[in-house]
């Protein structure tokens, strides 16, 4: 498939087929996320796939499920044969970079201006949806409600917080998210040349 045809199909999916995705294409999936940037190649992400049935279950709890049943979509995370949840640590960056070639010109730690640590696990996050999609499969995100109940349920150290789960399948009609009734903003609004314009 061509990149700009994975990029184009990219979309987040809320319901899948019983299917089960074969452990060579997860592999090959979580390969791509490791292929994601890494500042000062710290390497502080971490990835879980989970195919489990009772453990994907107790997942969609923790996710609320229940609550985007009861507005109309199905049960997509319990549903999802493959989940895959993407962790980060803070203190693998910050260990990092208070080694010699990585300390400032005082000897000191740096300030961080932004956390690298969310950029690469954003980065991490694109190259696994991606990666679905040139599998000839399909994902969905959702954000983590508990992240110390899942962390406990999936073994994940302390110093590592889930980003989030990748809900991994092949598609089935689905509900479209209402938030996309708002559209995409006006491309000279968001893209400026040289500097921001006005």
């Amino acid at each position: 498939m061509e990149f700009r045809d994975v990029i184009r199909k990219r979309r987040m999916v809320r319901n899948y087929g019983p299917e089960p995705v074969p452990d060579e294409a997860l592999d090959r999936i979580v390969d791509a996320g490791l292929t994601a940037p890494s500042a000062g190649n710290s390497q502080g992400l971490g990835f879980v796939i989970v195919t489990d049935q009772a453990t994907r279950r107790a997942i969609a709890v923790i996710a609320e499920e229940e609550e985007y049943v009861a507005c109309g979509f199905d049960p997509w995370i319990s549903r999802a044969p493959a989940h895959i949840v993407i962790t980060v640590s803070e203190q693998v960056y910050r260990d990092r970079y208070r080694e010699p070639d990585k300390l400032g010109p005082d000897g000191e730690e740096i300030e961080w201006p932004v956390p690298y640590w969310w950029v690469d696990s954003g980065a991490a996050l694109m190259a696994v949806l991606l990666a679905v999609v040139d599998e000839g499969l399909a994902a969905g995100f959702l954000g983590v409600h508990s992240v110390p109940r899942l962390g406990s349920l999936l073994g994940i150290p302390s110093h590592h917080t889930p980003i989030g789960v990748v809900t991994v399948g092949y598609p089935m009609a689905d509900r479209r998210s209402g938030s996309l009734a708002r559209g995409k903003k006006p491309r000279e609004t968001v893209i400026h040349h040289e500097r921001w314009a006005g």
